[in-house]
């Protein structure tokens, strides 16, 4: 497996004793899927995220990727986080390259594969466009253009889509479907949008809260993976799987 999370428990301290975020997860990925983790808020689903990401680390078990116990950030590990967080005063070609300045990579080649990414993301006619000028879709796609620009084998994806309308956002659901079936990068993200997970993802874990665990690992074989599927049975069995069991979970909470 590529990514393995082995028995990761993750608390913080608090004026009345330990709060457990995480509990007892595992969670194995191979090279080239396309994972979603979906919960509620408060399920520890982005306390999960950076873990991997090497922004955090467990208060107990491991995270691994690529036979590597990871402890820190590393350029393997793209980041997309739900805003943007690109500069406004940068071009989208210099908010491209970017990370790539920060890794001291030279400036023509910096240039020649953030132009490259721009293009991969159907932005290249806007290198010279500040993000002012830009949809907040197109802002999105500058952003995960910066992080592919890197060229690392995971990307980790934080609702990178919850802040889009509604149209805008199976636009972008069309377009991550399409860039991972291109790239075979592996995707690592998470989510509160039940029915996205289900279009996205070829695996997805189920997390409960207080604390956030994995109820249930749902494998995703959809048809096709056009938005037409959307109408199919088989999407809404999935759909209705995965809220049943969040909403058993809710009751098990509140009871």
């Amino acid at each position: 497996m590529y990514i393995q999370i082995k028995n990761l428990h993750k608390s913080f301290p608090t004026q009345n004793g330990q709060l457990v975020v995480l509990k007892d997860i595992n969670i194995t990925i191979a090279q080239g899927e396309y994972i979603c983790a979906v919960g509620a808020s408060g399920s520890g689903k982005s306390t999960l995220l950076r873990q991997i990401a090497g922004l955090d680390r467990p208060t107990s078990g491991e995270v691994i990727v690529d036979g590597q116990l990871i402890n820190a950030p590393g350029h393997d590990r793209g980041m997309i986080f739900q805003h943007y967080t690109l500069y406004p005063w940068m071009s989208v070609l210099e908010n491209a390259e970017f990370g790539l300045k920060l890794l001291g990579v030279p400036k023509k080649i910096r240039r020649e594969r953030a132009s490259y990414y721009l293009n991969v993301v159907g932005l290249s006619q806007f290198g010279k466009a500040l993000p002012k000028q830009l949809s907040g879709g197109m802002k999105q796609r500058v952003a995960i253009a910066r992080a592919l620009a890197s060229e690392p084998k995971v990307l980790l994806m934080d609702e990178p889509f919850s802040a889009l309308d509604v149209h805008t956002k199976e636009s972008m659901h069309e377009f991550m479907i399409d860039l991972w079936q291109r790239t075979n990068i592996t995707i690592f993200m998470i989510t509160h949008d039940v029915e996205e997970s289900v279009f996205l993802a070829n695996r997805i874990y189920a997390i409960g809260s207080r604390p956030g665990t994995v109820r249930k690992e749902i494998n995703i074989n959809l048809p096709d993976r056009s938005a037409s599927v959307k109408r199919h049975k088989i999407f809404h069995d999935y759909r209705d799987e995965l809220m049943e069991i969040l909403r058993q979970h809710g009751r098990e909470c509140a009871s």
